[in-house]
């Protein structure tokens, strides 16, 4: 049977996400106290505890979504589950380049630790806003989003999630403006999001360019599993400058929706978010209403699933 991991992104993060699964099983509680010594932050804490304010800081989010996921990964592996393909949402695809082994688990911590802060940290001081704009085709939002730029305000679509849904960021104001707009327009619903920048747009170049500095230290191998990239929704492969790529992933909109159409094209069977929320499946649903989606977020799903 082929088989899909995929990994969420940010927006997925609730207080108390693995602390469940923590306090079962000795391998989770591994990851987490490993994620902890290498970051020097207690993720356990914020992923139990929060308070939510402090979740929800892009510094926070990014380690705390990953090493959830990673805790319910070791456990799946322990139990000789494996993937054909792996991907992810932004973050999330560190979790599919750990599980490949193209990154080590120690160098996919210090990464995503440091994309997290440049990420929450350089950005020009304005005010951003995300939105998820569900049921107007994706032409008619690029549209909208230039007619908006024209007037010198700033706002792009950021992640193309699927047929049906894509995000917009931008400063709050154009991105209010084009949430009325696109309204307008027939979108069936446009709901603001729950981060905290403008992420994957040229908003954040200055946290591109300190990222770069740290993709320099890193080795990266050849991995186990095919991987997909967020940047254009097909492979990695062996000649691609890896770190080139996750560099510009930052400053550049998610094509989940390609993801989604290669899977599709592989015939993959089944489909595993590991990690908080059920977002990624929940996508595939929309492209692909007969996928076999399974979501790993807690005990119970868990314990369901090996069961």
């Amino acid at each position: 049977m082929k088989r899909a991991f995929l990994f969420p992104g940010q927006g997925a993060q609730t207080v108390g996400m693995g602390k469940d699964i923590y306090e079962k099983y000795e391998e989770a509680k591994k990851i987490y106290e490993k994620a902890s010594e290498i970051s020097g932050i207690d993720v356990k804490k914020i992923c139990f505890e929060g308070p939510e304010e402090e979740l929800n800081k892009t510094e926070n989010t990014q380690i705390a979504i990953l090493t959830t996921s990673l805790a319910i990964l070791e456990i799946l592996k322990n139990k000789g589950i494996e993937a054909d393909i792996a991907t992810g949402l932004s973050l999330g695809e560190y979790g599919a380049l750990i599980y490949s082994g193209i990154i080590t688990f120690e160098d996919g911590i210090k990464l995503i630790q440091k994309r997290g802060f440049y990420m929450g940290n350089l950005i020009p001081k304005e005010e951003y806003l995300m939105a998820a704009v569900i049921g107007l085709e994706v032409n008619k939002i690029e549209e909208v989003c230039s007619q908006i730029r024209e007037k010198g305000k700033f706002v792009v679509p950021a992640n193309y999630n699927c047929s049906v849904q894509t995000a917009i960021s931008g400063t709050k104001e154009a991105v209010e403006e084009a949430m009325q707009k696109l309204k307008d327009e027939g979108a069936k619903r446009v709901i603001p999001l729950k981060t905290s920048g403008p992420f994957h747009t040229s908003k954040l170049q200055e946290a591109k360019n300190a990222y770069e500095k740290e993709l320099e230290k890193i080795q990266f191998n050849k991995g186990k599993c095919k991987v997909i990239k967020n940047i254009d929704g097909t492979y990695y492969n062996e000649n691609d400058n890896i770190k080139e790529i996750l560099a510009n992933h930052i400053i550049s909109p998610v094509r989940f929706d390609k993801a989604i159409k290669l899977m599709q094209e592989e015939n993959v069977e089944e489909y595993i978010e590991i990690g908080p929320g059920r977002t990624l499946t929940g996508f595939i649903k929309k492209d692909n209403k007969e996928a076999n989606t399974i979501n790993i977020n807690s005990l119970e799903s868990l314990e369901n699933y090996l069961n």
